[in-house]
């Protein structure tokens, strides 16, 4: 693995040679400024009512974490289902579109280097969208009082998203050699795991029988909409973090034998 680091930071590099990080963290920053601020006024106008209207046992239940912090985050996770395509979209189709993809696999490097490299470059850009969303909550420790380790548990959430993100969105790079088809491919992904958690929901409500309930409980679980809310209200479970990491490595095993796959044709 010693070339995985070398594969990593020439990705990462190119990132900042091109628009893309550029936009991507422009784009992450003004949308998360705009969606700070709306979740801002509305704690404010909710506190503002109940003290009007004297509804003091309200007033007492509004805390930060759950009025602010947990929409604001809810907010910035869907964004990144958008702007994490857009990072990644171009990983191993861009290779594949400039025809270096054979000389890549014939330089004395593994797959597994590769693949790990890339997606390497992928995590630190998530890493740093996720440090913009961390200024910006910041704000909210000058001028309030919020919960620091639930508000650390939604940060962990909103990354460990982003990095099952990053490794959905190179399996689908390594598939076409487009990357605009590569990024709808990603979204399309990515909104089906997400929707796995309501759809399963709605399937809970009229089931009947212990196997429709035992495949309903798999596809809740393969959400990660219901591991994220976790998260994001500070319960640190380990049925979450596996939950990431099987995404994450499943995802990477796919991208290997996708990537491989050239070998055989």
């Amino acid at each position: 693995m010693r070339h995985t680091a070398a594969i990593a930071g020439r990705e990462l590099r190119s990132y900042f040679t091109s628009p893309v990080a550029y936009a991507v963290l422009v784009l992450f920053s003004l949308l998360g400024g705009f969606f700070f601020v709306l979740q801002l006024s509305s704690f404010n106008a909710a506190v503002a009512f109940y003290q009007q209207t004297q509804q003091l046992q309200a007033l007492e239940s509004v805390n930060l974490n759950d009025y602010l912090i947990f929409g604001f985050y809810q907010l910035m996770w869907l964004v990144l289902l958008i702007l994490v395509p857009g990072l990644t979209m171009g990983l191993f189709s861009s290779e594949k579109a400039n025809g270096t993809e054979e000389l890549l696999l014939t330089s004395p490097v593994t797959i597994w280097e590769i693949v790990l490299g890339k997606y390497l470059a992928a995590a630190a850009m998530v890493t740093i969208l996720t440090a913009v969303l961390a200024a910006l909550t910041g704000i909210v420790f000058f001028y309030g009082d919020p919960e620091p380790l639930q508000t650390a548990a939604g940060l962990a959430g909103v990354w460990l998203v982003g990095l099952a993100y990053a490794a959905v969105g190179s399996f689908t790079s390594s598939v076409t050699r487009s990357p605009l088809i590569a990024f709808f491919f990603s979204v399309f992904l990515l909104f089906i795991l997400f929707m796995l958690g309501p759809a399963a929901d709605m399937g809970m409500a009229g089931a009947t029988g212990s196997e429709a309930d035992g495949v309903l409980r798999v596809l809740r679980w393969l959400s990660s909409e219901g591991h994220f809310n976790e998260l994001t209200t500070g319960l640190v479970d380990t049925r979450a973090l596996a939950y990431f990491g099987f995404i994450i490595g499943v995802f990477l095993l796919l991208t290997k034998a996708s990537f491989e796959s050239v070998r055989w044709r």
